[in-house]
């Protein structure tokens, strides 16, 4: 498994710094703590960082755990998919907000006739509200991020690759959809039947590292 830019970055700014808060991480690559969350994980979870309370990141070296490398490689997408949170198009951006708070996700995906149409996320809803425009009489559908701009998963794909494509794509979540043909023309559609998400990525190396 070859780590990814940020994470060789982050690899870096912990061997010459170290110990390397993750405030301090997050400022000197430009984002979000949460951002990284999932890099760190990896990092700590492959033995390559430990995280000491209160202190920060150190560096471990390069003696990877291969025990680790060698479950997260066979942890498939419908092994840890959790149950995505949908709007049809229609819906309200007002609606859309309260709904995707009561569900405590970063974002929501947009279906019509049950097929994945769009997607939008907190940082979308953010930018409108704060715009001026009146968030009860605009639908999400004309502020979402439209198919076939969206990345996507299957059921099959593995988790690692997943995880890549959230920090490559700096997202929070992933749909996992499956195939559908349309009756009329015969192009491929997709339904969602899960999402993987920065916080399900988690939630997987702290069980594997709890496993050790």
């Amino acid at each position: 498994m070859k780590l990814s830019h940020r994470q060789e970055e982050i690899v870096n700014i912990v061997k010459i710094g170290q110990p390397v808060t993750s405030e301090e991480l997050a400022e000197k690559l430009g984002v979000t703590r949460a951002a990284l969350r999932a890099d760190l994980a990896i990092l700590t979870m492959l033995g390559i960082l430990d995280a000491k309370p209160k202190v920060g990141y150190v560096y471990l070296g390069e003696q990877k755990n291969l025990e680790i490398i060698d479950k997260v490689s066979k942890v498939l997408a419908k092994d840890i998919m959790s149950k995505p949170i949908t709007v049809s198009e229609e819906t309200m951006v007002y609606d859309a907000i309260v709904f995707l708070f009561l569900n405590d996700v970063g974002t929501l995906f947009v279906e019509s006739n049950g097929v994945l149409v769009g997607a939008i996320s907190r940082k979308d809803f953010l930018k409108i509200a704060i715009g001026g425009t009146d968030i009860h009489k605009v639908p999400v559908g004309v502020i979402m991020t439209r198919m076939p701009n969206i990345i996507c998963g299957f059921a099959e794909d593995k988790a690692y690759d997943l995880a890549k494509k959230l920090i490559e794509h700096e997202i929070d979540s992933i749909p996992i959809v499956e195939k559908i043909e349309n009756e009329n023309d015969g192009k491929n559609q997709y339904r969602v039947i899960g999402k993987v998400s920065k916080t399900n990525i988690t939630k997987l190396f702290v069980k594997l590292g709890e496993e050790q």
